[in-house]
């Protein structure tokens, strides 16, 4: 009976995985409009350059938080749900470890994509040296645990 109770409990993450899909939906929706807008006041109201880059920088930015979402959606579902869902190879999560490695990746282009809109935003020059050491120490952080962790599996 508890045995039993206790295998029914791994269905209890198909809410954070719909909401993550959910999530993820909404904010490449939004970001897709931000990008359409972005476009429509460049070409109609003549924005400058660097008002438009910095303007489809943060679409792209919540397109690859949707990204993210949309990762963890999946890989939580397919790790605990069905593994036999219909996702593309590069999508596919075997293991904690390989939805780890995925969002690794795309939190990688996320502080990318963050930092160079702060770099060419010029009403925040001075924090360049701030969020560019910031993000480096990050970036070192998340590759080392990455590089540990794939260690660790080859081991095993």
């Amino acid at each position: 009976m508890i045995k039993k109770i206790l295998e029914l409990t791994r269905y209890a993450v198909v809410i954070p995985a719909v909401a993550a899909i959910l999530g993820a939906l909404l904010l490449m929706v939004q970001g897709s409009i931000e990008m359409l807008v972005v476009v429509s006041e460049a070409i109609f109201d003549g924005s400058s350059l660097k008002q438009s880059i910095v303007d489809v920088l943060t679409a792209v930015d919540a397109i690859l938080l949707g990204t993210v979402l949309l990762v963890i959606g999946y890989g939580l579902y397919e790790l605990f749900v069905d593994t036999e869902i219909k996702v593309p190879t590069w999508l596919r999560v075997d293991d904690l470890d390989d939805l780890k490695s995925k969002l690794i990746g795309v939190v990688v282009a996320i502080i990318a994509v963050v930092f160079v809109g702060i770099f060419v935003d010029a009403n925040r020059a001075d924090e360049i040296i701030e969020y560019g050491v910031g993000a480096g120490a990050l970036v070192a952080a998340l590759a080392l645990f990455a590089f540990t962790t794939n260690k660790n599996k080859s081991k095993k």
